[in-house]
């Protein structure tokens, strides 16, 4: 991210919310619990859920958009989530979109241009534009290389292997 925000001359703010994992118990996201390996829709991978997750991240989003005076939050909820994380889901998004009305002065809309759209589908748009996918990172386990076992990097490994093309970023 913040490599991506330097070529794009944007700011980049990194900001430390870390607390909040001690309220949003039971995840393997936010506890001692092992990240399960395979695909998004496989049962075990329930336990990737983080309670309200990107509610709160979005209305972080949506307060830092106002003290902005932005318009708009994009947000990166893709069609594979839907299955498995009820806050990705399009329905989410458009009672997030009214509320973020509701609660501010200052309209804010929610962007979701890949709601409708796969990983593999996203990646071509990507490579279409010309993206350097060796500055991205979907792997769930804060390690050095990705692991290329949890669901994010294996929907990660079918897209670009979907593309005919190789992920450039290192894996375990």
């Amino acid at each position: 991210a913040k490599h991506v925000c330097a070529e794009l001359g944007i700011e980049h703010k990194v900001v430390d919310i870390s607390a909040i994992n001690s309220l949003l118990g039971g995840s393997s996201l936010t506890d001692d619990i092992a990240i399960p390996e395979g695909h998004y829709e496989a049962d075990n991978m329930k336990s990737t859920v983080v309670p309200n997750r990107n509610m709160i991240l979005l209305s972080l989003a949506i307060a830092y958009a106002v003290s902005l005076e932005a318009d708009t939050v994009y947000y990166g909820a893709h069609s594979g989530d839907h299955a498995i994380y009820p806050d990705c889901r399009p329905e989410f998004v458009q009672k997030m979109d009214e509320v973020s009305r509701i609660a501010n002065f200052q309209p804010v809309t929610i962007s979701t241009p890949f709601v409708d759209m796969s990983k593999i589908d996203i990646l071509a748009r990507g490579m279409d534009l010309g993206l350097d996918y060796t500055h991205t990172w979907t792997c769930y386990n804060g390690r050095e290389k990705a692991c290329g076992k949890c669901g994010a990097c294996v929907e990660r490994l079918e897209a670009f292997s979907s593309n005919q093309q190789v992920d450039p970023i290192p894996y375990e």
